[in-house]
């Protein structure tokens, strides 16, 4: 569906770091002290997964294609910015499979959103650090 040059060279980084990995790099860092550290975790499943039978297939399917759509709102003009325009089919097929993956993993695992949250003081400069 796309050209395969392209595909090789298409590259979103992306890292989720542990609170402990948060941490020891505001410690290493040395300008700020931890007030508050955090981890929030947020179901993909809306449901809970109280529902059961053809209402939580149902559902699975919906939330799916609205995690896919909310990925989609951002991950959209970066695909079409290097794959180029005019491939809304395409744009199209890949967030409908998308859709699909995230649907089947919703049925088979618990799916989370995992944040992680600090607060940080900035520490004062002590003038001797200057000399």
């Amino acid at each position: 569906m796309i050209d395969q040059e392209k595909l090789d060279r298409f590259n979103i980084p992306q890292y989720m770091p542990s609170p402990a990995e948060v941490e020891a790099e505001v410690h290493t860092q040395g300008s700020f002290a931890i007030d508050r550290l955090e981890v929030s975790k947020v179901s993909w499943d809306v449901s809970n997964g109280e529902l059961s039978g053809s209402d939580e297939g149902h559902m699975k399917n919906a939330a799916g294609y609205n995690i896919a759509n909310n990925i989609r709102v951002v991950a959209e003009p970066l695909l079409v910015s290097h794959f180029g325009a005019g491939g809304e089919e395409v744009i199209d097929e890949v967030f409908r499979r998308y859709a699909a993956i995230v649907s089947e993993r919703m049925a088979n695992e618990k799916t989370e959103f995992v944040n992680v949250i600090a607060s940080l003081t900035k520490k004062a400069v002590s003038p001797q650090a200057h000399v």
